[in-house]
């Protein structure tokens, strides 16, 4: 009789925090929703939000000058901040369980620095006869897979731990950034100047094409992860325990890292470089969900695309009728944010 009110109260208690768990999914969802409004809404002609209502449900009595601004020019924009801070939440997410490591994201791996280093390229010595437009994602794309590809190729070497495949991304990091550098060194002064505009980050180089291309992507790839939460969320067991349920760490690792390098390729080749979203996203998911993969890969999905929207509208907003390029604005949460996790992480 004990035993069974025991399990009762433990059911019980599991019920009341799986449903504290999806309010939290749908506080960050409604966030979400009003960062997208507000970022259409914001810009160097600011919109009513009435207006800009009326515009997204095709009201009849919309002004048509609201239309084209909203459809043309920031509602792209807007969509890709969502899509953006998803694709880098949940590739932050799933490399730090991976890896074990709470320092561990995109950005600190050095795949972020290898897609600058991809663009700078193109931008300074030319696309092969490509268009400047197509030519830079590709370039930053290409290099952000050949980084992935040592890190792959590190993961893959027996007794190889997490630790050290960090180590081996800081290093990626420093030597990208180090020729980053000497191509802004050895280019003209205007060439440097479009490279450092572009390393800044900036989702004004959203279009409905690059839009399609990193949805569809971004949507595959957490696909194909959600079907391994289960293995993930074994994994924060620790690794001996994990291999006694029979996970093939190895092969779980490899197919991780190729959907997660994939994913934030693509979103880096179309904006740019946006740093600490993926470190920032998977520590707030975690901190209010826990590590369950059910919660907690949504979680840092929406929790990505809720901080990048709004960091969207914070660049807007911070010099009136000008665009901050959003980088910055997230680089400035990101960076305290940093210290924070190393004053109480150890």
């Amino acid at each position: 009789m004990n035993e069974s009110v025991v399990v009762a109260d433990i059911v019980k208690n599991q019920r009341l925090l799986e449903r504290k768990r999806w309010f939290v999914l749908l506080a960050f969802f409604l966030i979400c929703m009003v960062g997208l409004v507000l970022d259409i809404a914001t810009g160097p002609s600011m919109l009513p939000i009435s207006e800009v209502v009326k515009a997204l449900i095709g009201h009849e009595t919309s002004d048509a000058i609201s239309k084209v601004i909203v459809y043309d020019l920031r509602l792209p924009m807007a969509l890709m901040a969502l899509i953006v801070g998803a694709a880098l939440g949940v590739g932050g997410a799933e490399i730090q369980t991976l890896l074990n490591n709470p320092m561990a994201s995109p950005y600190t791996l050095g795949l972020a620095a290898a897609a600058g280093l991809g663009a700078s390229f193109v931008i300074a010595f030319g696309g092969f006869g490509l268009p400047q437009a197509f030519a830079v994602p590709m370039g930053a794309f290409v290099m952000t897979m050949i980084a992935s590809g040592i890190l792959f190729l590190f993961a893959s070497i027996k007794r190889f731990t997490s630790s050290m495949l960090v180590l081996v991304g800081i290093a990626l990091l420093f030597l990208f950034q180090s020729v980053l550098s000497l191509i802004q060194f050895i280019a003209a002064p205007e060439i440097s100047q479009q490279i450092l505009f572009w390393l800044f980050g900036s989702l004004t180089k959203a279009t409905w094409n690059s839009l399609f291309i990193t949805t569809v992507v971004t949507t595959i790839c957490v696909f194909f992860l959600s079907k391994d939460m289960w293995k993930l969320t074994a994994l924060r067991l620790g690794e001996e325990r994990a291999k006694s349920l029979g996970i093939n760490l190895q092969w779980l690792r490899f197919k991780t890292l190729v959907f997660v390098a994939l994913m934030t390729a693509t979103a880096i080749s179309f904006v740019g470089v946006i740093g600490f979203i993926g470190l920032v996203a998977p520590h707030v998911a975690r901190m209010l969900l826990g590590e369950d993969q059910r919660f907690f890969l949504p979680g840092a999905m929406i929790a990505g695309a809720a901080f990048l929207s709004i960091a969207s509208v914070l660049s807007k907003v911070i010099i009136p009728g000008a665009l901050f390029p959003v980088g910055i604005v997230t680089s400035f949460v990101g960076v305290p944010f940093f210290f924070w996790i190393i004053l109480t992480k150890r």
